[in-house]
């Protein structure tokens, strides 16, 4: 199973002592376990370039070649460094000041959201104004915002309201205040947590229980009650690697989760959403939902998670050394996050005002990949100024 590193933030574990001679454990160099940041790095450039619609390099990732898409695969890999991050420290004792520090955390993205969508309103006000388009402001759900000002700047902090591609961090704080919920259960058993979490899942599917937006008939596009199961599902996963329990590597659970990925492919490269597999049965079970998270989109992003895990190629490809760009990019994925929101509302105000012009788009795109690295490497660069001399030393 992969080792892990916390959820949009730091985290070390030190290399084991390789003979009686060496340093003692206190002194042993610290290292990171990268293949996770890899994965983490690829969700958050596609995000990039799936914000940016209408432009070439948008029909190259995930969501045209199965199901699921990079949101899935960036939360399911946000479960399983949370149950690495907190998992081993939420024990009796610890608790209170785990979950203080969990909630903490769930304010700082709560803060980057309302920053990143405040932003994404001067900048599609800004463009409103100097080219004169003032059809801007009809743009990604931020009429209701123009029209109802007062109502709209409550309801935007107390996320009633939400602009369009400015929603994966209010999710995922929420989602994180549920967590050391989460870990209590998970502490009791791995059961129990997966049976609680697939009952809301489900329930929220079934009902359509979801938060919904204030100043229209709408609701939340990605629905914390329904994504927080396959959050659960990485803590679990994670956690069972903590006690030495990995994932089985039968040839059967192999050969399933590669059919229902290629299956997937086929379904989607093929166009085949007339086919009618429902059955008369909730839409949460057989449709292909992202806001209640449908079944097969939850199984799609677990398939390619299982397979990720268990192949040994995949594993030694995303084995990075920990001053590759990718792994930059995603050791410090939410100011990187941050920088790729603001980017692609510029992306889709460039666009708008070009008339959609795919070439432009892709040049802004391609332009835009390259400050993530740039923007990683400035990060990395301005943490090592920070260092002791002795800690860059080793």
């Amino acid at each position: 199973m992969l080792q892990i590193t916390p959820p949009l933030e730091r985290h070390s574990r030190p290399y084991a002592a390789s003979s009686a001679l060496g340093p003692s454990k206190a002194e042993v160099p610290q290292a990171r376990d990268t293949r996770l940041d890899v994965f983490r790095a690829i969700c958050l450039l596609m995000i990039f370039v799936n914000h940016v619609p209408g432009q070439y390099l948008e029909h190259l990732t995930s969501k045209n070649f199965g199901f699921s898409d990079s949101a899935e695969a960036f939360v399911l890999i946000s479960g399983l460094s949370a149950g690495l991050a907190y998992g081993r420290k939420f024990v009796p004792g610890k608790r209170t000041a785990t979950a203080i520090k969990i909630w903490r955390r769930a304010f700082t993205l709560y803060v980057a959201h309302i920053m990143t969508s405040i932003i994404t309103l001067a900048i599609f006000a800004g463009g409103a104004l100097y080219f004169g388009r003032q059809d801007l402001v009809g743009e990604i759900n931020i009429r209701p915002l123009v029209d109802r000002t007062e109502q709209g700047i409550v309801a935007m902090v107390l996320l009633g309201h939400q602009l369009g591609y400015n929603n994966i961090l209010s999710m995922y704080a929420i989602v994180l205040l549920a967590l050391p919920g989460m870990l209590f259960l998970r502490n009791v058993s791995s059961k129990l947590l997966l049976l609680v979490s697939g009952a809301i899942w489900l329930g929220a599917g079934i009902f359509q229980i979801v938060p919904i937006n204030f100043l229209d008939e709408g609701y939340w596009f990605l629905n914390p009650f329904s994504w927080q199961f396959l959050f659960a599902i990485g803590i679990v996963c994670m956690m069972r690697a903590h006690e030495g329990r990995s994932l089985p590597r039968h040839p059967v659970l192999i050969g399933l989760a590669g059919a229902y990925v290629i299956c997937s492919l086929l379904w989607v490269t093929g166009s085949w959403w007339n086919i009618d597999l429902s059955f008369g049965l909730p839409a949460v079970l057989t449709g292909f939902d992202k806001t209640f998270l449908s079944t097969p989109r939850l199984l799609h992003v677990l398939a390619l998670g299982y397979l990720c895990a268990v192949l040994p190629a995949v594993s030694r490809w995303s084995s990075l050394p920990v001053g590759h760009p990718l792994v930059r990019i995603g050791r410090h994925s939410l100011p990187i996050f941050i920088l790729g929101t603001i980017l692609a509302m510029l992306g889709q105000v460039l666009l708008f005002v070009t008339g959609h012009d795919p070439v432009w788009g892709t040049v802004f795109v391609m332009a835009g990949i390259g400050l993530h690295f740039a923007y990683a490497r400035y990060l990395d660069w301005l943490g090592a100024l920070s260092k002791p001399p002795a800690a860059i030393a080793a």
